[in-house]
């Protein structure tokens, strides 16, 4: 195997040690073989594989925080991946949210006012049980038997 190979190799596997992509390693090891012979051009170089490694592990510093600045700019716009929910998924969401608001408007008003304080605001069970005059006990019974009825009404979505 010539040097010059194994000198890529070499410096292609310091990159991927500091967790450099395969083909970016690739594009990195080019890049620094560019530098190390313009600057061989001017001075003198007693170690060309240090210089390399060298040149090449500073390359990917630089671009990693190059990435951090701006993690798109490189980026190909049409790569992108949207993760907005399409048209169909809206639709089917809405239609569960509806379900599950029905199922909301069929519990007493009392337990649906405790059930979405608890749920919705974070209420505590003491805060509530102050709130409406009931034990805490009375409170968890309530909001475990909301909650049942209501999973029971989703399941027959």
């Amino acid at each position: 195997m010539s040097q010059l190979t194994e000198m890529w190799r070499h410096v292609r596997g310091v990159l991927r040690k500091r967790g450099v992509a395969d083909q970016d390693a690739d594009d990195l090891v080019q890049e620094a073989f560019l530098k190390v012979e313009y600057y061989e051009r001017k001075h003198e170089v007693r170690s060309q594989e240090a210089l390399l490694v060298r040149i090449a592990v500073n390359l990917s510093i630089d671009e990693q925080r190059r990435e951090r600045r701006a993690p798109f700019a490189n980026e190909n716009v049409f790569t992108i991946v949207d993760t907005a929910p399409d048209s169909e998924q809206v639709l089917q969401s809405r239609a569960r949210l509806k379900h599950a608001s029905d199922g909301l408007a069929q519990l007493p008003e009392r337990t649906r006012r405790i059930l979405l304080r608890r749920r919705l605001d974070g209420a505590s069970y003491a805060t509530i049980a102050r709130e409406e005059g009931m034990s805490i006990a009375a409170v968890e019974k309530r909001i475990a038997r909301a909650t049942l009825e209501l999973m029971n009404w989703m399941e027959q979505w």
